[in-house]
C-alpha cells in the first residue's frame, strides 16, 4: 500500500531511519511522511515509535496500513482506534504507543486460509490470479482513502469510504430484471 501511495503521489522512498523506509512529500497540500518499516512485522513499533517521536508526530495523525484475515480479500476499512484484534504488529506498535489506541487504521482485507491451513503459512504465499486483481483493485482505493483522509480529515472519509467498501463486492439483482452489479 505504501508503495501504492508513493508512486501514485510522486514520493520517492529514498531513506532509512529508525528501522524503516522513509519518504517526505504531499497528498493534496498535506504534507506527508511514508514509512515502511524494515523489521519483522510482529516487531513493527519499534519503528513507528520512534518515528512519530523523532518527526514530533501527533498520535492522533498516524495512519498504520496493515493486512487483515478478518476481513474478506479486497475489502478495505478505515478505523479511528480500537484493540489490535490479535495483530502482532498493531500490538507492537500499541505498545510503542504506550498502549494508546487513538491513531487511524487502514485494514487491507486477505481473507481467511481455507480449511485448516496454517495462518503463517497463508500469509507467506502469493495470491491467487483473482486474489490478486482483488488486491490490485485495494490498492488502487487505498490510495484514494489516504487522499479522502488527508482532504476530508478522519470522520467524514471514514464514512464515505467505508460504506463505498461495504457492498464492494457484492452482487445485487435490480428488480429481478437480472442486470448485475459488480
Amino acid at each position: 500500500m505504501i508503495d501504492s501511495i508513493a508512486q501514485t503521489e510522486g514520493i520517492s522512498i529514498n531513506a532509512t531511519l529508525c528501522k524503516a523506509q522513509c519518504g517526505k512529500g504531499h497528498i493534496g497540500n498535506t504534507p506527508v511522511l511514508l514509512a515502511k518499516p524494515q523489521t519483522f512485522m510482529d516487531l513493527s513499533g519499534e519503528s513507528v515509535g520512534p518515528l512519530t517521536a523523532y518527526y514530533k508526530i501527533p498520535i492522533h495523525h498516524v495512519l498504520l496500513m496493515f493486512d487483515d484475515m478478518d476481513l474478506p480479500c479486497g475489502i478495505l476499512r478505515l478505523n479511528q482506534n480500537g484493540g489490535h484484534g490479535g495483530h502482532n504488529g498493531v500490538k507492537s506498535v500499541m505498545q510503542a504507543f504506550k498502549k494508546i489506541q487513538d491513531f487511524a487504521r487502514l485494514r487491507i482485507g486477505i481473507g481467511k486460509p481455507p480449511g485448516n491451513m496454517d495462518p503463517k503459512a497463508y500469509l507467506l504465499q502469493t495470491f491467487s490470479s483473482s486474489a490478486r486483481e482483488k488486491v490490485n483493485i485495494s490498492l488502487k482505493e487505498g490510495v484514494e482513502a489516504a487522499r479522502l483522509l488527508t482532504s476530508e480529515g478522519f470522520f467524514e472519509s471514514a464514512r464515505h469510504f467505508n460504506l463505498k467498501q461495504k457492498y464492494k463486492h457484492q452482487k445485487v439483482d435490480y428488480l429481478g430484471f437480472g442486470r448485475k452489479n459488480c
